[in-house]
């Protein structure tokens, strides 16, 4: 069983993955988030970092099971959560005038 998923209102989502399919896909994560290829992006669990970039299969495992997570994005491939995550900094950049994505992401 994966740990408790919870998505951000405003859920970033990578180009690959269809808007009109997001909640068969947010419950397919919910229920059992085996699918490959398939990344979430959370903030850091790390105070140090900013955001972490999830396999969503790595959620399965037991060190995982009472962890909450914060869905701020959902991507298909490391490459594409490496584009998302340069397009929110671009946007807190230009909204803010820094690069504080986690506070940017959290207001």
């Amino acid at each position: 069983m994966a740990g408790k998923l919870t998505f951000a209102p405003n859920l970033y989502l990578g180009e690959s993955i269809a808007s009109e399919k997001l909640d068969k896909i947010k419950k397919r994560l919910v229920k059992k988030p085996l699918w490959a290829n398939v990344y979430l992006i959370t903030p850091a669990s790390n105070p140090a970092d900013q955001l972490d970039i999830f396999d969503a299969r790595q959620l399965i495992q037991p060190h995982y099971k009472n962890e909450e997570f914060l869905v701020l994005g959902i991507v298909s491939g490391y490459e594409e959560a490496l584009q998302l995550i340069e397009q929110i900094t671009r946007e807190c950049l230009e909204a803010r005038g820094d690069c504080n994505l986690r506070e940017y992401l959290l207001c």
